[in-house]
């Protein structure tokens, strides 16, 4: 496996005011799998994962929450107890912890890996061990916009949104930076004076401080993922 690092407390390795398509941008080596560590600073950390057909990470046992979010293909997750589990393109997995675990993808896979530090505790709607989809843990309601926090602590905040139609957030400048994770829907993204079209499956970056809005064009769903130095 080929790891890139940056070095301890440095923040994201992505640039802001683009929009950031994970699978095109993380294509598979053949006979390899691969990873980008997008974070990492104390106990946390984000790598984008690509996997080729017939590759296998042999199974491992952590101590910590560990999610992963599929953006492209189809993979098995399998643990030491024999069992197993199919994720696909646009579904999740909290894996169980302190239980050996691996992966493997007959064909291939794009994902993003999500490591949270091991006193973590995260919103009870996110069970270990099962196969969801983010956007359906929040519902839309009619001329609303509704929060929901997955994981809040002191340097990292990971919180779903939902947008009806015509919905949004004014301008205004976030505490850290933070990473858009577009579920459902589209909105438009103003950023630093410029406006970005963001529909599912494409993700954006805001840098610390820079100034950004959202307005749901259709029904909109996304993740935001906050990083606080």
């Amino acid at each position: 496996m080929i790891y890139l690092y940056r070095k301890e407390g440095m923040l994201m390795n992505e640039t802001a005011g683009r929009i950031i398509h994970i699978a095109q941008e993380n294509e598979p080596v053949p006979g390899c799998t691969v990873s980008k560590q997008l974070y990492r600073q104390q106990d946390y950390s984000m790598f984008f994962f690509s996997m080729a057909g017939g590759t296998e990470i042999s199974a491992e046992s952590y101590q910590y929450p560990k999610i992963f979010i599929m953006y492209e293909g189809e993979m098995e997750i399998f643990d030491t107890k024999k069992r197993s589990w199919q994720i696909k393109t646009g579904e999740c997995f909290v894996l169980p912890q302190n239980i050996p675990i691996g992966t493997r993808t007959q064909n291939r896979c794009v994902y993003v890996e999500i490591n949270f530090r091991k006193e973590t505790i995260m919103n009870e709607i996110l069970k270990a061990g099962e196969v969801f989809k983010l956007g359906e843990l929040l519902p839309y309601q009619d001329g609303k916009i509704i929060n929901m926090d997955l994981v809040n602590e002191d340097k990292i905040k990971f919180v779903l949104m939902s947008f009806d139609e015509g919905t949004g957030l004014s301008e205004h400048a976030a505490p850290g930076e933070a990473l858009v994770f577009a579920l459902d829907g589209e909105a438009t993204i103003g950023y630093e004076g410029k406006e970005y079209t963001l529909r599912a499956g494409e993700t954006f970056k805001f840098d610390k401080m820079g100034k950004h809005s959202v307005t749901a064009v259709k029904k909109f769903k996304m993740a935001l993922m906050l990083i606080l130095d």
